[in-house]
């Protein structure tokens, strides 16, 4: 098997992945922009380090990321060209797996996606299973026992350099605030790797709930079962609970796991409202949860964010990348209405980035962008000289009417709503094309 990771080919493959998937550099300061020159230059000694058995991955780096709940979850990213290796390793060793995976896994997989994920437990909620144990497994990536998933993995891996390999690889220490810190369980988030390593463990539990004839949905560490009674609900949480602690060793996180009902149910970002039609008894509509809204005002707030050094075409072109992103996946929902309102709040931090820019080097400054937008001098002058407040300002007519909607898409703004009529067609129908009133 080693011959085939280390195929030129599988190589290359995955050396092209690598650049393309871009990423952060890690403890050796490579960058995938660099990867196209140096890889090359350094395969060789590589190759002959993992022929000879001498091959040692370097530390992996440790980057904490913010959570929603305000918390912060570690990442382990490793260095570039071990990323290439581990991508190389991945593309063979996933043929031997995936064929028996779940059809109801749905997490990192050739053809599946989240949205397929949300499809089939709607139709599940369709049926009357409404009675849904939610389980969150707690700190998964950090606690995935070392052993247990080597022995899976042996079950069809059976060439000792490539079991070699990954071992490296899942026992590297990891760099957290410039001290390296021994590693004896978990898989890093960060690694091509961890996603075919997490689907192979949790195929155990996939494996215990398809014995048992229930009805789950599992997106990577992320599952549900689907239940037509509170008590058969309770009686499936209590036994798949065990059976997590006692063959896989991981622990339910008891705080976020629960039985719910559809409406209070959230999955991958998106919520189920009863449509309340006659005859569409068990019918549901998806909605995007409020979570999902925060992060993207979130994000949003963070390109938008006056202080930082950014000219306002790089910030419409990262809100760009954000938007269509986020709309693309959330496409079908009805949230005309709240993106409305989203985007007058973003045209007014784009207003507010822009007047904060218009301070330097000096006043006279905004005088003569003002007159330059069409406003009389008098005017100009005094608006100039306000001690209102930036934000209060960038919600004024002080810009509303200088800072217009048609000269921020000169600039190559363009609205969330746009976007999402653009993604989804069918909406150009009745009632959105009537005249709407113009947010400025």
């Amino acid at each position: 098997m080693i011959a085939q990771v280390t195929h030129p080919y599988n190589l290359q493959k995955a050396l092209e992945q690598m650049i393309s998937n871009k990423g952060n550099a890690g403890v050796d300061g490579i960058k995938t922009t660099q990867l196209k020159t140096l890889f090359p230059e350094r395969k060789e000694q590589l190759l002959e380090a993992i022929r000879q058995g001498n091959y040692l991955p370097q530390p992996i780096l440790g980057v904490e990321i913010p959570k929603g709940n305000g918390k912060t979850r570690l990442l382990g990213v490793p260095t570039t060209t071990d990323r290439v290796l581990q991508q190389a390793v991945s593309q063979v060793i996933a043929p031997l797996f995936e064929p028996e995976f779940s059809s109801n896994s749905f997490g990192f997989r050739p053809n599946k996606n989240a949205r397929q994920a949300i499809g089939q437990a709607r139709g599940y909620i369709h049926q009357g299973l409404n009675h849904i144990v939610d389980i969150d497994l707690k700190n998964f990536f950090d606690e995935v026992d070392h052993c247990l998933l080597l022995n899976l993995v042996y079950q069809k891996v059976k060439c000792k350099t490539t079991m070699r390999l990954i071992r490296k690889w899942l026992r590297v220490p990891i760099l957290i605030n410039g001290k390296l810190q021994k590693r004896r369980k978990g898989v890093p988030q960060g690694s091509p790797l961890s996603p075919l390593l997490s689907n192979i463990l949790l195929h155990e539990l996939d494996k215990e709930m398809t014995r048992r004839k229930l009805k789950f949905v599992r997106y990577a560490d992320d599952f549900s079962i689907y239940c037509k009674s509170q008590n058969q609900a309770k009686a499936t949480a209590q036994v798949i609970a065990k059976f997590l602690k006692t063959k896989l060793k991981l622990t339910v996180n008891t705080e976020k796991s629960g039985i719910r009902r559809p409406v209070n149910f959230t999955l991958l970002g998106f919520g189920f409202v009863p449509t309340y039609q006659k005859g569409s008894k068990n019918q549901y509509q998806l909605v995007v949860a409020e979570k999902a809204w925060k992060k993207l005002k979130e994000r949003l707030k963070s390109i938008s964010r006056k202080t930082a050094p950014v000219k306002l075409e790089e910030r419409i072109a990262k809100i760009k990348e954000v938007q269509r992103g986020w709309l693309n996946y959330f496409r079908g929902t009805s949230i005309m209405g709240k993106l409305r309102d989203l985007d007058g709040w973003l045209r007014n931090r784009l207003r507010y980035c822009i007047w904060h820019d218009w301070k330097k080097p000096e006043r006279k400054r905004k005088r003569k962008n003002l007159i330059r937008l069409g406003v009389d001098q008098d005017h100009a002058y005094a608006w100039s000289r306000t001690r209102k407040g930036g934000w209060a300002i960038a919600q004024s007519p002080i810009l509303n009417t200088t800072i217009t909607l048609k000269r921020l898409k000169q600039r190559g703004y363009q609205s969330l709503t746009e976007v999402y009529i653009e993604l989804n067609p069918s909406l150009c129908e009745p009632p959105y094309t009537r005249p709407v009133r113009t947010v400025v």
